[in-house]
């Protein structure tokens, strides 16, 4: 893996999972390896990598494909700086080094990654592979502290100018030193001094909100941020004015990045065995690399109306299927669309899934080939609070990075990027020209639960206390944002929540699986909206061809569900953490979970949809004083 234009890293020394890439480390997160931090590159440099499609994803992010790189490549190239001589493995994902300072443990010298290597290079004549201190013999170790913005900018700590802090100027030929008092607590320990003009200064106050309004630039201007994105360029970005003032934050700090992923399930007919084998024909990318190039070009008609037919006639034969108008169907559909997703409400996207897990969509329209399902006899679960019960037996999700947030989480309710109106701005990951975004898929099964209806709306219009609550939850949820991101939290959408949660924490326990690998889709209208929905999905999906081995489909038999989903409404009666955490007027980020905790409901935050907020055991249980406002009161 390797800087850009500079020698490839040891490869056996570096390397994610391609889950983690598409999620927590994706481009522009710092990974930290046993030797180094580095930072994931912009994937325009990624290298060799396969394609994937999900056709109703597709048109929602106005892309023709996502891709997925393919992990090592067996390309070997040599140095691409030094003639060192040396070949070795390319990996298809670059990383660049980042954060750029870093100090010796020993001699206590801090400088620049640039420096550090220079020094190694005049001095063996190699690129220097692992971060090291030549005078010393030992590794060097990356600074901890970075600045961002909500921007999403992000930049080394500017540590010239924090050492001269108060001084007219910096100067000219700063040499830095970073020291520790063992006799001082926090960050009044850590001070930075020039050995060139003898100024020390301590870290004390670095975190404050604006405290690096104060610093100066060496030619005297404001610091601002520097608008650098790393991933993308060595350089800073000058065509861009960000004007905000960066706050320091910890280089391992879960705020430095929150990934956007918009995930879809592939459903019926885009699931179809032909519809498949089309998307992964070679004739069908050859036709999207040249309808793209003569799209740019403006001669997108023409190309057409002279070569669809031909191409249309490749890929059947290279399918080996005859019915050419049925290609030609999917084909015309694919290219025009039967249906317009421009909507950004994420629920209008997730209706067509609610209707298929439903089975208002006849099976005779397609076949078992990536989604395969089970409609249950609902009387057989003898519990009025059910109305549907659906075992997915096979499913296949896309799971799409679009973007990412520094400082504050992205908005989850609006799919896409094209709305930037919120606190913190999304970043696309994506070029501007390009037509795909990185992603993968899953394969695996799932349980799907409706609530009734009726019961719902008469539970929630008799529950003045659950309606207070969870207004709290709505101001919080809507404080200081725009009209077009604001969005109705209500005591459904709590309730389905709370219940998804607990209902995975206690498969966990039922089926083998673990909590992480459990993930949840709540199916919920806002009001106002003409589709209605109350309905959760709870699935595992993994990157394996074949998908899960059916233990959590088994428990969503009607031998099996009914005990499972009474057991866990037992165990959320009571959490160790009570009664602080029952009678709890907001706890969790932003104060935006009420009877909610890491005890009793809290899920990894790769299996929550919300970032572990919007949730309230009192919805499914009660509270200490009255336990029939919860909606499943009856079995406790």
């Amino acid at each position: 893996m390797s800087n850009y234009g500079f020698e490839k890293l040891s490869y056996p020394a570096h390397g994610i999972r391609l889950g983690q890439l598409i999620s927590t480390f994706g481009p522009g997160a710092i990974v930290d390896f046993t030797d180094q931090s580095l930072m994931v590159a912009a994937p325009k440099y990624w290298r060799e990598y396969n394609i994937i499609h999900d056709e109703r994803l597709e048109k929602k992010l106005h892309v023709d494909g996502f891709r997925i790189p393919k992990g090592r490549s067996s390309v070997l190239k040599k140095s691409h700086l030094h003639e060192t001589g040396v070949y070795e493995d390319e990996p298809s994902v670059p990383f660049v080094r980042f954060p750029e300072w870093y100090f010796c443990p020993k001699c206590r010298k801090l400088q620049r990654i640039s420096e550090w290597e220079k020094e190694y290079y005049d001095s063996t004549s190699k690129f220097m592979k692992t971060p090291k201190c030549l005078n010393c013999n030992i590794p060097i170790i990356p600074m901890s502290i970075l600045v961002a913005c909500k921007n999403g900018h992000v930049d080394d700590f500017p540590w010239e100018e924090w050492v001269h802090m108060g001084k007219e100027k910096i100067c000219d030929h700063p040499h830095l030193k970073i020291m520790a008092n063992s006799g001082t607590l926090g960050l009044e320990s850590l001070k930075v001094e020039c050995t060139t003009c003898g100024t020390i200064k301590s870290l004390k106050g670095a975190f404050k909100h604006d405290i690096l309004k104060r610093l100066k630039n060496k030619d005297g201007s404001e610091f601002q941020c520097s608008c650098r994105m790393p991933w993308k360029s060595k350089n800073k970005d000058k065509s861009e004015s960000c004007g905000e003032t960066p706050q320091a934050i910890l280089r391992n700090a879960s705020s430095l990045y929150f990934a956007k992923i918009e995930s879809s399930l592939v459903i019926p007919p885009y699931s179809d065995r032909l519809n498949v084998a089309i998307e992964n024909s070679h004739q069908f990318e050859s036709f999207l690399n040249i309808k793209n190039k003569k799209e740019e070009k403006g001669k997108l008609k023409e190309f057409l109306d002279d070569n669809l037919e031909d191409y249309i006639d490749l890929i059947a034969e290279e399918i080996n299927y005859d019915d050419k108008e049925a290609v030609k169907k999917i084909i015309d559909r694919k290219l025009n669309g039967d249906v317009e997703i421009d909507n950004t409400s994420r629920n209008t996207y997730r209706y067509e899934e609610y209707e298929v897990l439903l089975g208002n969509v006849g099976k005779s329209l397609f076949d078992d080939y990536d989604f395969k399902t089970e409609i249950k006899e609902i009387k057989d679960y003898n519990m009025p609070e059910l109305s549907n019960v659906t075992l997915v037996k096979k499913l296949k999700e896309v799971r799409a990075l679009v973007g990412h947030t520094r400082i504050k989480p992205p908005e989850q309710y609006i799919m896409g990027v094209d709305n930037n109106l919120g606190e913190a701005k999304l970043v696309n990951i994506k070029e501007y020209t390009d037509k795909w975004y990185p992603a993968y898929e899953v394969r695996g099964e799932g349980i799907f639960i409706e609530l009734n209806s009726d019961l719902i709306d008469k539970w929630v219009g008799g529950n003045s206390h659950i309606i207070k609550n969870i207004e709290k939850l709505d101001l919080r949820y809507n404080k200081e944002k725009s009209i077009e991101l604001k969005r109705k939290i209500t005591p459904k959408f709590v309730l389905l929540h709370t219940f998804s949660h607990i209902l995975i924490r206690e498969l966990s326990f039922e089926c083998g699986y673990s909590s992480t690998s459990i993930r949840e889709r709540i199916y919920c209208d806002l009001p106002g909206e003409e589709n209605k929905m109350n309905g959760i999905l709870i699935y595992t999906a993994d990157a394996d061809s074949e998908g899960s081995l059916g233990g959590l489909v088994k428990q969503g038999n009607p031998e099996f569900l009914p005990r499972i989903i009474k057991n866990a409404i037992n165990r959320a009666k009571w959490c160790s953490a009570d009664p602080v955490c029952i009678n709890s007027d907001g706890q969790g980020r932003d104060s935006l979970n009420l009877a909610a905790c890491h005890n009793c409901v809290l899920l990894p935050e790769t299996s929550c949809e919300e970032f572990n907020v919007l949730l309230d055991r009192a919805t499914l249980v009660g509270n200490l004083e009255n336990k029939k406002i919860g909606f499943f009161s009856r079995y406790i």
